[in-house]
């Protein structure tokens, strides 16, 4: 599809099109940078490009990959290079609001320090490039910034070798054209990846939420039947919410919620590969996938602790199912939740400020267990409790709340 230099206009609008059907395709950042920087660098024949993105919080432009001949230190997905973007002025100085014509200028620059202009304003680099250019042996490149929704987000970086034809101010324009294109895919990976978190959002913890549970336990337990991988829920109410609604107001509530759910993440970070979600009301939980069991229930510990310091708050009931511990096999993502939640259920019942770990409460039986649960654990009072469940003897399958609202 790539023509390169010295294409028509019908050729380059043909480009154009092609690349925004491309980048379209994309389903990532980074695979639409790939397309966008290798797509650019074909379309205005150079041998070398880079798109390179804003980090405002940090001060610097982040290079996001490099496509064509690469030299020395540059890599395809460079983990961090940066440059300092007080040297970029044409990125700080774009106006909120501009658009093509109007902000988004493309310039050319050489390796012998000279450049060509098209349609930038006064304080645009001209010295700045040469040397970096010599050093990878590239005679010019044709930069132009990249403004999505308004907002400078980063540029657009084509280079040519040494000895083929410098950048003229058609291919400037065409460059400015291109950056357009990729702003528009930018703008709309970042709206898809905006969709994508809030399916997966709690929005008022900014935790993951169910839905995002189930599906990262269901991959869990693919690798724990493949290679045995340790599959950890940790399952947690937070005690005294109503309490909290009804005396003090929803909004105590909500901030009640909002500080447990910074303790569980605080808490989860401790252990790599680990999940926080709010499953909804007063229900949280940690999916920890290959730590040990032990090493999840001294978190457990840690939750229950600095639960119970949170003002307002009456500690949680915290229930754990590993399947590091025996609590017998694991065949799907609702066992575990069972076994979690029985373990929870005593917890809250006992009213104790220690979590309840299923596979620990009694001492293992002969004899076979009901459900998922096996030889060796049905003396288990929690796995005892999941089983009854499970069969149907306690609330529904699946039902979490009518297993906690009877006695056994």
């Amino acid at each position: 599809m790539w023509i390169g230099y010295g294409m028509g206009d019908d050729a380059r609008l043909r480009t154009v099109v092609g690349l925004a059907q491309e980048m379209a395709a994309a389903h990532t950042l980074r695979d639409l940078a790939r397309t966008a920087a290798e797509g650019a660098r074909a379309a205005l024949g150079g041998s070398f490009a880079a798109l390179s993105v804003w980090e405002r919080e940090r001060g610097l432009l982040r290079v996001l990959v490099n496509a064509g001949e690469r030299r020395g230190d540059e890599e395809e997905f460079p983990e961090d290079e940066t440059y300092p973007v007080h040297d970029f002025p044409e990125i700080t100085g774009l106006r909120p609001g501009s658009g093509p014509g109007a902000g988004t200028r493309a310039w050319v620059e050489t390796a012998s320090g000279g450049s060509r202009a098209s349609r930038y304003g006064p304080g645009a680099p001209h010295e700045r490039r040469p040397s970096a250019l010599r050093r990878r042996g590239r005679g010019c490149c044709v930069i132009a910034p990249v403004v999505v929704d308004g907002r400078a987000w980063g540029e657009l970086y084509v280079a040519r070798e040494i000895g083929q034809p410098v950048f003229d101010r058609a291919d400037a324009d065409f460059a400015e054209a291109l950056a357009s294109v990729i702003a528009a895919g930018i703008a709309q990976t970042e709206r898809l990846e905006e969709v994508r978190r809030l399916a997966f959002t709690d929005p008022l913890t900014g935790l993951a939420n169910r839905r995002a549970v189930d599906v990262g336990l269901d991959e869990a337990l693919e690798r724990h039947r493949a290679d045995g991988t340790v599959v950890s829920l940790l399952v947690c109410d937070v005690n005294g919410l109503k309490r909290v609604n009804d005396v003090l107001g929803h909004e105590a509530g909500d901030r009640l919620l909002e500080r447990f759910a910074s303790v569980l993440s605080l808490c989860g970070a401790m252990l790599p590969d680990t999940l926080a979600a709010r499953l909804g009301g007063d229900e949280f939980c940690l999916l920890a996938v290959g730590p040990s069991a032990d090493e999840v229930v001294r978190v457990a510990d840690e939750v229950c602790r600095r639960a119970a310091e949170l003002e307002t708050g009456q500690g949680v009931a915290c229930g754990v199912a590993s399947t590091g511990d025996p609590i017998g096999p694991v065949r799907s993502a609702r066992r575990l939740f069972r076994l979690a939640d029985a373990a929870q259920y005593r917890a809250k019942a006992a009213r104790t400020d220690k979590p309840v770990v299923a596979g620990r409460e009694g001492g293992a039986d002969a004899g076979e267990a009901g459900g998922e649960g096996g030889a060796g654990c049905a003396g288990d009072a929690v796995v005892r409790l999941a089983d009854q469940a499970e069969q149907g003897r306690i609330g529904a399958p699946g039902d979490r709340r009518r297993l906690r609202g009877l006695d056994v």
